[in-house]
């Protein structure tokens, strides 16, 4: 979202202008979609052993998909679809976990973004031009955090459910009362652009591209609503992390509950055909590309067909944000929250796209990352969980 779906420390009071992130469109229903046409093979399971292949990673097999949508829930910035040949590659099964970025943290010292100050010359950039810069007490470092609503309200003013929230960071998600004590297994968040290319590094691996993200979301279902199918629900079951309006509605936080809804632990759904848990809600993911609305539209124009390994363009464009620089910096985020939900957010589908500032970290926006190794042999496979 903006809901699910978020800008260098978005939404930071500076000189009575708050700046939020997109706001997502509204959509409504489902539309059932042809699967599995010839040139997208049909997916198997392959989870890396350890020892010759990567573990706790799924053999993504190389193939030509349609990357995008044109269906009724599909917004501009998704359409139209073009046919898009990807290698193979290997993908972590589950996001990254509070438990793993521990183990990187632990190991190197790294102090990720939101614990730091603010660099005033990353949040300038995505400011109206001539904005001054604010008395240093303001600049304390923290993060986005979704902090609800009492009410129902007007779904047009995102700024009423989120918040710039001092301590917010990795370890403290909606803020420094907060901890993920417990939480182990849930997706690690509150990490910016920059914390998971640091983090990629240290693992040996690297962020997927846009096209590779949305090939290994779609498991093996050409043009399919969702990554498990056309409908929502299966035998009445919610298959992904997010909001559900039958319950509550969008973003009312009910004091019954607890609190804010959020993470849940990685692997608590059904995976795709590939065996990858949550590629859609639970937490936003970052990618490798930069985000322009009209890159799809781009790619299409360009008349070769499919085409190869497309890298993403070589600048960000969004005018969706009044008050932003089009050209602000915004990198590609996929697959939607636990915010997302039919009556603001419909990002929990394998085409939905966002951007949003590197250097913003929030409290529903994780990552996965993927390895270029070889490719599996039967023998040196586990077909087992993570």
């Amino acid at each position: 979202m903006a809901s699910t779906e978020p800008r260098r420390r978005r939404l930071l009071l500076i000189g009575g202008v708050t700046i939020g992130m997109a706001a997502a469109g509204v959509a409504l229903g489902w539309l059932a979609r042809p699967r599995q046409p010839p040139s997208m093979p049909t997916p198997t399971i392959t989870i890396g052993d350890g020892v010759f292949t990567p573990k706790g990673m799924a053999w993504i097999s190389p193939g030509v998909f349609l990357m995008g949508s044109d269906s009724k829930l599909a917004q501009p910035n998704e359409r139209p679809t073009h046919s898009v040949r990807v290698g193979g590659f290997w993908m972590d099964v589950t996001h990254v976990t509070n438990d793993q970025f521990i183990e990187f943290v632990r190991q190197t010292g790294y102090v990720t973004t939101a614990e730091k100050k603010p660099d005033w010359e990353t949040i300038r950039v995505q400011l109206p031009p001539g904005v001054p810069k604010p008395p240093d007490h303001v600049l304390l470092p923290g993060g986005m955090v979704f902090v609800g609503t009492g009410t129902r309200v007007n779904l047009t003013d995102y700024s009423q459910w989120w918040r710039y929230v001092p301590g917010a960071d990795w370890r403290h998600p909606q803020g420094p009362d907060s901890s993920i004590e417990g939480k182990g297994s849930h997706p690690v968040v509150q990490v910016s652009h920059e914390d998971v290319l640091a983090y990629a590094k240290w693992a040996d691996k690297r962020l997927p591209s846009e096209a590779e993200w949305e090939y290994a979301a779609r498991g093996g279902l050409e043009q399919a609503t969702y990554a498990w199918g056309d409908q929502l629900l299966a035998d009445g079951k919610m298959q992904a992390n997010y909001w559900d309006t039958q319950q509550q509605p969008f973003p009312v936080v009910s004091p019954r509950a607890g609190g804010a809804t959020g993470t849940l632990p990685a692997a608590t759904f059904p995976p795709n055909g590939y065996g990858l848990y949550d590629m859609t809600g639970n937490a936003w993911q970052w990618v490798a590309d930069w985000y322009r609305t009209d890159y799809f539209a781009m790619q299409a124009r360009l008349g070769k067909q499919p085409i190869d390994d497309p890298q993403g363009p070589a600048d960000a464009f969004d005018p969706s944000e009044p008050g932003v620089p089009a050209n602000a910096p915004r990198r590609v985020i996929r697959g939607g929250s636990f915010l997302c939900n039919e009556s603001y957010c419909l990002s929990y589908r394998p085409s939905a796209r966002r951007g949003s500032d590197p250097y913003s970290p929030m409290s529903h926006l994780g990552f996965r990352l993927v390895k270029d190794a070889p490719p599996p042999s039967s023998q040196l496979v586990s077909r087992a969980d993570p």
